[in-house]
């Protein structure tokens, strides 16, 4: 029994196997405006998500202050053993 010689086949593009797809179908300037229009779009939302979190902070922190100086709140909150500090 002789063995039989195998054909390479040609190699298949992954456009070729199955149907078109959109990235297929545009052109690579379009795909790289989206791409950049993408990144500039997350970039702005990462600003923004950035910007509520440091408004939260100095809201937070203008409202320790505040409760710094209100005398009720430290009497309220301070520790009712003077002992140790006499």
């Amino acid at each position: 029994m002789a063995k039989k010689k195998k054909t390479p086949s040609a190699p298949r593009t992954p456009a070729a196997e199955g149907p078109a797809t959109l990235k297929d179908l545009l052109s690579s300037e379009v795909l790289g405006k989206l791409k950049a229009q993408s990144d500039e779009l997350k970039a702005e939302e990462n600003n923004r998500k950035e910007l509520a979190r440091k408004a939260v902070e100095d809201k937070r922190i203008a409202e320790q202050k505040r409760l710094e100086n209100d005398f009720e709140h430290l009497l309220e909150n301070s520790s009712q053993d003077w002992h140790k500090y006499k």
